[in-house]
């Protein structure tokens, strides 16, 4: 064990020494909204797409957060990687829009859903079967939607696409490459741990809603980043298929999942070995976007950390790293007359 943690986490201090290495930023970042079809009942669906914009931006709010983002503008010519991001449960995509607008800016195109039924406005499908195996249907979703959306498709690399899941949305990504949840594991953790009031608020039982719906995999996502990952559900078992690699982020002080349960057992199941950071003092909300003053006063307990725990340094060695990792998964390389990651 003490080898695995020297050789897995990293300190606030090493995760700074990463962002000098970054190069410069080359791109505006663009905003683009589709809307796409819910596989699970063909209700609108509201996906967003961050991309390298040549674009004047502007400062807006979204759900109440600050962006700078050109709307609608056009898109650099190139061939970019594509990421598709899950938000978690209960949230929204622009709670991460400033690690999707610094992707953007080195030359990827990040797509985010914002999942039906499991978001900011609608608790609907919370708990359910159809929320499990219908958030990873959406998210495949947007990925072909992107791939055939007329502003988006033509400077897409298809053959590129990784994944970024937060909380909830990293349960996500692990069935989209395979992974199948054993819900009896989470029963049995709640038989265990009956005060973990996230987890367990249904004493482990998922309402099934639906009898009609499995896990699908979708082999077009070749990497992950999983931040806060939500994986009480996965044994080495369930976790057996899944072959792409993936970069994990945890804070050691989260607040809403065990990470003796979630990011470290899932870090040691993975049959293809991660990239660990378990940042100290850190905790759930930590991930989420850096907050201005105004969101700080509305919406404390998500904007606030432990005294010591820098977020924005956290963020800017996570965006580097991320778009590192990103390239060399997905084997991003220069080309002659074209822009792409970090190029």
């Amino acid at each position: 064990m003490r080898v695995l943690r020297a050789l897995m986490v990293l300190s606030l201090l090493g995760c700074s020494l990463l962002v000098q290495a970054e190069p410069a930023q080359h791109w505006n970042v663009g905003l683009h909204r589709m809307s796409v079809p819910d596989p699970l009942d063909g209700q609108p669906m509201q996906v967003l797409a961050f991309y390298p914009s040549s674009g004047q931006p502007h400062v807006r709010r979204i759900d109440g957060y600050r962006l700078n983002v050109a709307a609608e503008a056009p898109v650099v010519m190139g061939r970019f990687p594509l990421l598709a991001l899950s938000h978690g449960n209960t949230g929204t995509p622009m709670a991460l829009h400033d690690l999707a607008s610094a992707l953007a800016r080195r030359g990827f195109v990040v797509v985010a859903a914002v999942h039906p039924g499991d978001n900011n406005k609608d608790h609907s499908r919370l708990g359910t079967l159809s929320n499990l195996y219908g958030r990873p249907l959406q998210i495949s979703a947007a990925i072909t939607a992107a791939l055939e959306d007329p502003l988006l498709a033509p400077e897409l690399s298809a053959e590129r696409v990784g994944m970024i899941g937060y909380s909830a949305g990293a349960e996500t990504a692990l069935i989209l490459s395979g992974a199948r949840p054993d819900l009896q594991r989470l029963l049995r953790y709640c038989e265990e741990r009956p005060l973990d009031a996230d987890a367990c608020t249904r004493h482990g039982e998922v309402i099934a809603d639906r009898d009609d719906l499995l896990p699908e995999p979708d082999p077009r996502i070749r990497a992950l980043l999983l931040m806060a990952p939500l994986s009480l559900s996965f044994g080495r078992q369930a976790l057996a298929e899944v072959k792409v690699p993936s970069l994990i982020y945890s804070g050691d002080h989260d607040q809403l999942l065990a990470v003796d349960k979630n990011a470290e057992a899932l870090a040691r199941k993975l049959p293809v070995t991660p990239n660990y950071r378990r940042l100290e003092g850190a905790g759930h909300f930590v991930f989420m976007s850096p907050c201005d003053e105004v969101q700080r006063a509305r919406m404390p307990a998500l904007c606030n950390d432990a005294e010591g725990v820098d977020r924005l340094g956290i963020h800017l060695s996570l965006q580097s790293e991320a778009s590192h990792f990103f390239n060399k998964a997905l084997g991003v390389t220069s080309r002659a007359g074209l822009h792409t990651a970090s190029n």
